[in-house]
């Protein structure tokens, strides 16, 4: 699942998408379909501005209204259209959707223990997080395919999604998915294409990726 050894030099930015009510109060999303809050907005609006003065060359998006909305600022920034797909969703996670951090433990303890230990577990009855790598990895790489040479790709997504995503792009068993620690709203994180595939460039960065300058290129 690495890049192809042509078109050397083009870069992945995944970023999450702006604040929510639910994730104000600590209530599991997932696949519902949650509008931004004004703060979420404004958020959205700020990066925008930083990202778009990376000249991305594509941006694509979940097609959830709070992943779209987030493209969308973007797109209104730098004039590119925005491709919606919807392997770029959040992790279904069935009967946890809707319910509060603590209701989750509460009511799915073990499950939740078990999840957090890095076992594959199916949360509420949903997707593995392995099933979201393999609809969401695909669609990135395949975007990806088509930038130019030094091009940038976009994804606007979740953070379980872009999580799961980087994952796989960077070829790391599942149990370790976990260690990559989750992103704030409308933080992103960067893959670079290197010599042996994708390499993690940043996480979780709220600012403009800037070149490694260094023995370690």
């Amino acid at each position: 699942m690495n890049g192809s050894k042509s078109g050397r030099g083009r870069r992945v930015i995944l970023w999450r998408h702006g604040q929510t009510a639910w994730n104000l109060e600590r209530r599991f999303q997932g696949t519902t379909d949650i509008d931004l809050t004004d703060a979420g907005l404004t958020q959205a609006r700020r990066s925008a501005r930083l990202l778009a003065s990376l000249k991305p060359a594509a941006i694509i998006a979940s097609d959830l209204r709070r992943a779209a909305l987030t493209a969308g600022e973007l797109a209104s920034v730098t004039g590119l259209d925005v491709s919606y797909d919807a392997g770029l969703r959040e992790t279904y996670a069935g009967a946890w959707q809707g319910l509060t951090h603590e209701e989750i433990i509460e009511r799915y303890g073990e499950q939740y223990a078990a999840w957090k230990r890095g076992e594959p577990v199916r949360r509420g009855g949903g997707e593995l997080e392995t099933e979201v790598a393999d609809r969401a990895a695909p669609v990135v790489l395949r975007h990806a395919e088509k930038l130019p040479d030094n091009g940038t790709l976009v994804v606007v997504s979740h953070g379980g999604t872009i999580r799961t995503t980087i994952g796989r792009l960077l070829g790391l068993e599942a149990h370790h998915w976990e260690g990559l620690g989750g992103l704030s709203n409308c933080c992103w994180s960067v893959l670079g294409e290197g010599a042996r595939g994708w390499r993690l460039t940043e996480h979780n960065a709220g600012t403009l990726p800037e070149p490694v300058l260094g023995d370690d290129v």
